[in-house]
């Protein structure tokens, strides 16, 4: 897959943050202050203007309740093969209609069917590490 140029990956990880706090139904100022942010700054990460680092994206995930790991391949600090079934996650934790408890099941009902182990998840910690290294 190639890879997306700077500007293209930071507008286009400022976009899809903005989608995802729209889905959450929460103001700028709302994750700004969950994410541990200024809200000029968190404008500006929306905007495209400011590439924020892993533990910023991890914040702002945390806060939105999406996987980091999404926010990762939308800045270009991962690649997509390495998001795999993350996205599925993701989906299923932002679909408004479905209870906590329904979600979780529907996690692990998934996780279940993909052979999804915890070796995946220490490789894909591991290429994170590297990824803050190489920043």
């Amino acid at each position: 897959m190639a890879k997306l140029s700077m500007h293209g990956a930071v507008g286009n990880l400022g976009e899809y943050v903005r989608t995802q706090r729209q889905q959450a139904q929460l103001s700028l100022r709302q994750l700004a202050e969950l994410a541990d942010v200024s809200n000029p700054y968190l404008s500006q990460i929306e905007r495209g203007l400011r590439r924020p680092s892993a533990e910023v994206l991890q914040q702002i995930a945390k806060a939105l309740r999406i996987s980091a790991e999404s926010l990762y391949v939308r800045a270009g600090i991962l690649d997509s093969e390495d998001l795999g079934p993350r996205m599925v996650e993701d989906a299923i934790a932002l679909d408004p209609r479905l209870t906590a408890r329904q979600k979780s099941a529907l996690v692990d009902i998934y996780r279940s069917f993909v052979g999804m182990n915890d070796a995946s998840s220490d490789e894909l910690t591991e290429k994170l590490a590297h990824a803050k290294e190489d920043s």
